[in-house]
């Protein structure tokens, strides 16, 4: 299936590796340029050269909302606009109630939800003005079933999603849709970090492969799911068990 975003142009953050790195080589197979960053500049460069089709590395830390802005700044001026953004980042550390201080918060909610608000803030009235735009956030299952062991990620995701439901509906109208992917277990370096690489708790009997994942988000993008906005969509292989 053609997409119909050749010639576009995205920002995917935190992209060396994992989901977004998956994420903006499924952009990229699809003919749209990329620009993708990463704190440290071996791993995005090598990162880019391995997406190829003249995908932009860009050095930038997404952990706070001035780096996330710099990395939306930068990949506008390195493509001459943008019509697609994937907000990301890793996640923080992990932690319950008892083991977690006061102050984890507030790093975890820049790193995991104000930096989502801040390169929509940066991304978003270009799109309006040129009246297409497209927003998929990589949030987190957890959004909709909190994980044990890992309450910050359980707060800052579950923020986010209400900025993205909200800004979702008040942009519309302007041909721009914003959405959020929610990965389950996924064969990621993080995954493995947690010691969550376990397959046996999913009913597809297996760990999520980056690359399906990241054809799910580039299908987000496309021209055909530009009547798909404000959904938060689980791809767990059926982990999540509610009915909404």
């Amino acid at each position: 299936m053609d997409l119909g975003i050749s010639g576009r142009r995205a920002a995917v953050a935190a992209a060396s590796r994992g989901l977004g790195y998956a994420t903006a080589a499924a952009l990229a197979a699809e003919g749209v340029q990329v620009a993708i960053c990463s704190r440290h500049r071996d791993d995005i460069g090598q990162a880019a050269d391995r997406i190829g089709d003249g995908a932009v590395p860009i050095v930038a830390d997404v952990h706070t909302a001035d780096g996330a802005r710099g990395f939306i700044d930068a990949a506008r001026d390195a493509l001459g606009g943008l019509d697609i953004l994937v907000p990301n980042a890793g996640g923080p550390p992990p932690g319950d109630f008892s083991s977690t201080d006061v102050e984890q918060y507030l790093e975890a909610f820049e790193l995991n939800c104000m930096s989502v608000i801040a390169m929509c803030h940066a991304a978003v009235p270009d799109m309006r003005a040129q009246r297409w735009g497209r927003v998929v956030a990589i949030t987190s299952i957890a959004v909709r079933q909190p994980m044990p062991g890992l309450i910050l990620s359980n707060v800052a995701r579950a923020g986010a999603t209400g900025f993205l439901k909200t800004l979702a509906r008040e942009v519309a109208g302007d041909g721009v849709t914003v959405n959020s992917l929610q990965p389950g277990t996924h064969d990621t370096d993080r995954v493995r970090q947690l010691g969550h690489a376990d397959p046996s708790g999913v009913p597809a009997g297996m760990l999520g492969r980056p690359g399906d994942f990241g054809a799910i988000a580039a299908f987000l993008c496309s021209e055909h799911a530009g009547f798909l906005t404000g959904a938060a969509v689980p791809v767990d292989g059926g982990a999540y068990a509610g009915l909404l």
